[in-house]
């Protein structure tokens, strides 16, 4: 499903028009991202949260040359599922 599928499910089963489900659903995820990038956790109850984490250096190999290289820190975006997801997904 992409966003375009999820904006119709959702203006589908609400009764809202597809244009407003779009600014909510566009303002839900900028909302998500501007609040991990400020290492914020959002959790969202039985979906799931989304928070920052941390990325320790490491070695790694250039795939070209094949010569040994340190792989910087950095901080990267994460998801867990939450109970009731995962209940879903896999009953």
């Amino acid at each position: 499903m992409n966003k375009g599928e999820l904006v119709d499910k959702v203006a589908n089963a609400t009764g809202i028009t597809k244009k407003d489900v779009d600014k909510v659903i566009t303002s839900t995820i900028e909302a998500i991202m501007d609040a991990v990038a400020d290492k914020d956790k959002v959790t969202l109850v039985g979906f799931g949260s989304f928070e920052p984490r941390e990325r320790k250096a490491r070695e790694g190999r250039n795939p070209k040359t094949g010569e040994p290289m340190t792989i910087p820190a950095t901080v990267v975006p994460a998801f867990s599922a939450g109970k009731l997801f995962k209940e879903k997904v896999a009953p």
